[in-house]
């Protein structure tokens, strides 16, 4: 089978099931596992490179709000890749190629491709996606296999926890301006590592909040996690920030990385659920897979 991944969660996932050598085609996103940068690049990004958090959201708004999607798919790349499958999403405009663009492409093609769209809202949802991709892609076996595992893992963080009597309040900010709270599966995550998020609402989209309600929540820890961006960026981004984090009364803030184990609800959700608990009950749970780097703010 010829696959391509249009969203790199959907890459990581593929490989995870020992379908890499099937995947000739990703996203230029696509950088997990390292081998997916060798597959061909069948997408681009319309955003000029250098922006900054405020000039990015503004691009991004122009372009949605306009209809259009910030990514372009290459026709003839994906035609000459004559895939038998295509995995993508339709859940956010800013992940991933339109999948109307997809859709009307794929049909295109002769034969026409199969595509599923990828869009999962909850932790439970991501779980799923595994059972939706090893079907089409006739690896069952390795798809269960997955799920076990990661069930696994999930067990020893709850375990760990089980007995814990404080839940840390928690605000996990996806962007920094304009101000967005993260949603979807974040919020779960948070609770399996024994916390609480104050602001972010399980299943829902992630929403633009103010920084006058990131001051009047009680927290005490804020995760930086910038939508796309590595630990290191995202500590970038916090100390940017950092008067504004001081203002609120942010206290304990640290940075993640958000592309690796956040902002892309694949195989590696599992390695962000271990990080929040290390920083949550670093007595409890050893450290996570993952950097965080902890942010330091003007006294």
């Amino acid at each position: 089978m010829r696959i391509v991944s249009l969203v790199p969660h959907a890459t990581e996932l593929l490989f995870a099931l020992g379908l890499g050598d099937q995947v000739v085609g990703v996203t230029h996103e696509c950088d997990h596992p390292a081998e997916a940068r060798e597959r061909r690049h069948v997408t681009a990004d319309r955003l000029p490179a250098g922006l900054g958090s405020a000039e990015i959201d503004a691009a991004v708004r122009e372009y949605t709000e306009g209809g259009e999607a910030i990514y372009a798919l290459d026709e003839t790349a994906l035609r000459e890749l004559a895939p038998d499958l295509i995995v993508t999403q339709a859940l956010c405009p800013v992940c991933a190629v339109s999948y109307d663009d997809v859709a009307a492409v794929a049909q295109r093609l002769d034969p026409a491709p199969k595509v599923i769209a990828l869009d999962p809202k909850t932790y439970g949802e991501t779980i799923a996606d595994v059972r939706t991709v090893a079907t089409a892609a006739d690896a069952t076996v390795a798809g269960v296999d997955l799920i076990a595992r990661t069930a696994r893992r999930v067990d020893e963080v709850e375990r760990a926890i089980a007995n814990v009597r404080r839940r840390p309040r928690v605000v996990a900010l996806e962007w920094f301006d304009p101000v967005f709270v993260a949603g979807h599966w974040t919020p779960q995550l948070i609770e399996m590592a024994g916390g609480f998020d104050v602001l972010g609402f399980s299943g829902e989209h992630s929403e633009q909040v103010t920084w006058e309600t990131v001051a009047a929540a009680e927290r005490d820890v804020v995760i930086a996690m910038p939508c796309g961006y590595d630990a290191h960026r995202a500590h970038e981004e916090a100390l940017l920030y950092a008067d504004r984090l001081r203002e609120v009364g942010a206290g304990q803030v640290v940075a993640v990385d958000a592309s690796a184990t956040f902002s892309r609800p694949g195989p590696r959700l599992v390695d962000g659920l271990e990080l929040l608990a290390h920083v949550l009950h670093p007595d409890l749970v050893p450290p996570g897979p993952g950097p965080a780097l902890t942010v330091d703010l003007p006294s």
